[in-house]
């Protein structure tokens, strides 16, 4: 088994209100810097043990699927790196 940490990251789907990313994006506009679009993620880390990266992927995914993204609403990326 080789360590390995999966960072997931899960964001709102386009078309999906975001108001975190609306006000984020706003107050950064008053402060002068020019947007065309800002968007909110959440980011998991998961320190895991895997035979190999493409099982430590698939785990992080099933981990997605099942708990951390809501499929309807949110898309997500899964990359993992050797500890």
């Amino acid at each position: 088994m080789t360590a390995y940490t999966a960072t997931v990251t899960v964001r709102l789907k386009r078309g999906v209100l975001d108001p975190e990313a609306e006000t984020t994006q706003q107050a950064l506009e008053r402060l002068g810097f020019e947007l065309s679009d800002l968007r909110s993620a959440d980011r998991f880390e998961v320190d895991l043990d895997a035979a190999d990266a493409d099982e430590a992927a698939d785990r992080a995914d099933e981990m997605a699927e099942r708990l951390l993204a809501n499929p309807t609403i949110h898309d997500y990326d899964v990359a993992v790196a050797e500890r």
